[in-house]
C-alpha cells in the first residue's frame, strides 16, 4: 500500500520530533494494532500504518494545533477550547495526509478518532483506539490485562470498557471530558449485539 521509502520517512520525523518513550509507544501501538486487526479480519497493513501515524501532532503546541484546526475548518468545540491538545489526534490526521501524502480514507479516520473515539467508527478505527489505550507499554495492571482480553474477544465491549475507564479517570481528576468519549461509550454500549468476533471471521473464511 505504502512504500518502505514513505515508512523511512516518516520514521525519520518522528525520530527528530517525539521524545524515545513516545516511540516506544507508537511502536507499541502500531504492533498491537497489527495483532488485533488480524484476530477481526481487517486490513494488518491499514491498521499498522494507522498506528504508526496516529501521533504525529502530539507534541505540537496548543496554538499550532487550534491553527492547523481552524485552517481546516473543524468544530473547534468548547473541550478543544479547553484542553487544546485533544486535537493531536485530529491534526495528526491532517498531517498524514498533507505531509507524508496519506490519502486513504480510513487510515486518516483511525488516526483522527484514536484518542475521543467517535460513535460509529469503524472496526479499524476501533482496533486503532484501542490499541492506543492498552498497548504493552501502558502497562501490566490486572484492569490493563482484563481489557487487553476483552479487545481480542469482543471488539465493541472493549470500546465501551476503555471509554468508562477513561471517563473515570478524567472524572476523578476533575477534568474535562471530551462529550465524543461519551457518545462513543453510549454508541458502543447500544450495539453490543452488532461487534464483529474473531471466532465468526474465522468461520467464515
Amino acid at each position: 500500500m505504502y512504500s518502505d521509502d514513505l515508512r523511512s520517512r516518516v520514521m525519520d520525523w518522528l525520530e527528530a520530533n517525539v521524545p524515545r518513550p513516545r516511540l516506544r509507544h507508537i511502536a507499541g501501538v502500531e504492533a498491537t494494532a497489527r495483532d488485533w486487526s488480524r484476530l477481526y479480519g481487517l486490513d494488518e497493513e491499514r491498521a499498522g500504518w494507522a498506528g504508526l501515524l496516529h501521533d504525529l501532532a502530539k507534541y505540537f503546541p496548543d496554538d499550532r494545533l487550534l491553527d492547523i484546526a481552524r485552517a481546516e475548518g473543524l468544530d473547534i468545540d468548547s473541550a478543544y477550547e479547553t484542553l487544546p491538545h485533544l486535537l493531536h489526534a485530529e491534526v495528526g490526521a491532517i498531517e498524514a495526509r498533507d505531509r507524508f501524502g496519506v490519502d486513504d480514507p480510513a487510515i486518516l479516520d483511525a488516526i483522527r478518532h484514536h484518542t475521543c473515539g467517535s460513535p460509529g467508527m469503524s472496526p479499524l478505527s476501533c482496533v486503532v483506539f484501542l490499541a492506543d489505550s492498552l498497548e504493552p507499554n501502558r502497562g501490566q495492571s490486572e484492569c490493563l490485562q482484563a481489557m487487553r482480553r476483552l479487545a481480542e474477544t469482543h471488539l465493541y465491549r472493549a470500546v465501551v470498557a476503555v471509554c468508562d475507564e477513561s471517563i473515570a479517570f478524567l472524572r476523578s481528576r476533575q477534568q474535562p471530558i471530551h462529550p465524543r468519549t461519551v457518545q462513543a461509550r453510549n454508541w458502543f454500549l447500544h450495539h453490543l449485539a452488532e461487534s464483529p468476533l474473531p471466532i465468526i471471521q474465522e468461520t467464515v473464511a
